[in-house]
């Protein structure tokens, strides 16, 4: 990334920041590059550009994330302010874009809510949840976004995608997986109806969330996979991210097992309550979470084996094993079907 042709175009494009600028990488190659950008009198913005290399045909554009976040800004779901959006090959080979940075915390460790109470925490759970389901109830044509993609078709779509991606990645390093392979078929051949159609986020987790002083949503973050669809796979993943207090195991965080917030039995039933909407088909969407996970790791996995990390220092040498142990779940919660 050329610095100093990127900090010229965003002295042109906007006049609240102003020169010199720093940047610091607080998020790299495992997905996007983020970066927190101060100006001269240390006021800081957010910078998000795509991976460097290794990135697959069909990965996303900024473009569609910055359209989002600016179409979604009055709508009622917390979101960063779009700044200015660069599709200039001049600056950089692939698009990125500027948005405010909002101030709050977000939830990764245990130690991230050590000094809040268990009334607190569920505040939290509840809202994370809340804003979910304010997502998925919004009228997409409204916000002028109905045009974000098919309505339709969305499991069967996105069974096609992630399987394309997968078999791209993991044979990019010689790598095969018949776990995953083998539930991929068994989803294919058990997709269920889509009842409800509206925003998917796509990776809508509390990590992805940035959550003020109130101890409420103030941003949802990522927005690079979001398109329109099945709203409950959103539901299905965060059920797969979210850690009870009894899990051996978990996708990502044990944070959740912290007394107070909600367990994976409340998020359904908190959903339920503010939806009004039929999740009886949610071991199908738990199960399709894994496998997709699976295929998402495995593109993590094969950038950073290809020596594309992006300067992010994160440890990868067990994603090897957590491909096999996604896949494995997947076909563990498609026996509830």
């Amino acid at each position: 990334m050329d610095f100093d042709k990127i900090d010229a175009w965003i002295a042109a494009v906007q006049d609240r920041y102003r020169p010199p600028y720093t940047h610091t990488l607080i998020a790299g190659g495992q997905s996007n590059l983020t970066f927190e950008i101060k100006d001269g009198l240390g006021a800081s913005f957010i910078l998000r550009h795509p991976p460097l290399s290794h990135v697959l045909p069909t990965a996303r554009d900024r473009w569609m994330a910055f359209k989002i976040i600016t179409a979604l800004l009055d709508s009622g779901v917390p979101v960063p302010k779009g700044i200015a959006l660069c599709t200039d090959p001049q600056i950089s080979e692939r698009p990125f874009y500027l948005m405010e940075f909002v101030k709050g915390r977000i939830f990764r460790q245990d130690n991230d809510v050590y000094d809040l109470t268990p009334r607190k925490l569920g505040i939290v759970s509840e809202s994370v949840i809340a804003t979910l389901v304010n997502l998925h109830l919004l009228d997409v044509d409204s916000i002028g976004l109905g045009d974000l993609g098919k309505k339709e078709g969305y499991l069967q779509r996105q069974l096609k995608r992630w399987n394309q991606q997968f078999k791209a990645s993991v044979g990019e390093i010689g790598l095969s997986y018949s776990v995953v392979e083998e539930a991929h078929v068994t989803l294919a051949y058990n997709v269920p109806p889509q009842r409800y159609m509206g925003l998917v986020h796509g990776d809508y987790r509390l990590d992805n969330t940035v959550v003020g002083e109130d101890h409420r949503v103030a941003a949802v973050l990522d927005w690079e996979i979001c398109t329109l669809g099945d709203t409950l796979a959103d539901l299905g993943l965060i059920m797969v991210y979210w850690t009870d207090a009894g899990d051996e195991t978990s996708a990502l965080t044990s944070v959740t097992k912290t007394p107070g917030f909600y367990t994976r039995e409340e998020i359904a039933k908190k959903y339920t309550e503010l939806s009004s909407r039929d999740v009886s088909d949610l071991p199908y969407y738990v199960a399709f979470s894994y496998w997709k996970l699976a295929c998402i790791l495995a593109g993590v996995y094969s950038r950073y084996t290809q020596g594309a990390s992006a300067g992010d220092p994160a440890d990868v040498s067990t994603y090897k094993d957590q491909i096999s142990w996604l896949g494995e779940q997947a076909l563990i919660h498609l026996k509830d079907l």
